[in-house]
């Protein structure tokens, strides 16, 4: 009987190892390589443009990749940038879309460390977002242009 009950114990673990298995999924995150190159894109359109800007690139749960400011950017544009860019993140959609939801909806604004301006942009690769740029230290049509001028220059699938 005990043997019966250890294959039994035995076959019941194996097949919730498979199952499992089964759930997970292949994604790709953002790389150091691809934030740089957002990164270089976005300064190229930032500097044709004479803006100085705060460009923060994330990954898919909102942690820091790089970081860059140019040289007479505002310091307070530092942690809006950031803040963008994790918000862009973590909701999965352009901070546009929340700042103008936000409009209608004032109680939207008061979701803790959601920055609730355009600028924050999410990187998406076949459908999954697997980053996100932030922006801020022009206006914020400008900041997501530069943000999207960066993204563009991956040449993902949207």
């Amino acid at each position: 009987m005990i043997s019966v009950t250890r294959f039994f114990t035995a076959f019941v673990f194996l097949s919730l190892a498979f199952s499992a298995q089964a759930q997970l999924m292949d994604k790709k995150a953002l790389t150091l390589d691809a934030a740089l190159k957002i990164t270089a894109a976005s300064l190229v359109e930032a500097r044709a443009n004479n803006w100085n800007v705060i460009i923060a690139v994330v990954d898919e749960g909102g942690h820091l990749i790089t970081l860059n400011r140019m040289e007479t950017a505002q310091y307070g544009s530092i942690d809006v940038a950031i803040g963008k860019a994790k918000t862009a993140a973590a909701f999965r959609r352009p901070t546009k879309v929340l700042e103008d939801v936000a409009k209608n909806r004032p109680t939207l604004s008061t979701i803790a460390n959601a920055y609730l301006l355009e600028g924050g942009v999410p990187i998406t690769y076949n459908g999954q977002v697997i980053g996100a740029v932030g922006v801020s230290g022009v206006t914020s049509q400008q900041d997501a242009q530069v943000a999207e001028a960066g993204i563009n220059s991956l040449g993902l699938t949207k």
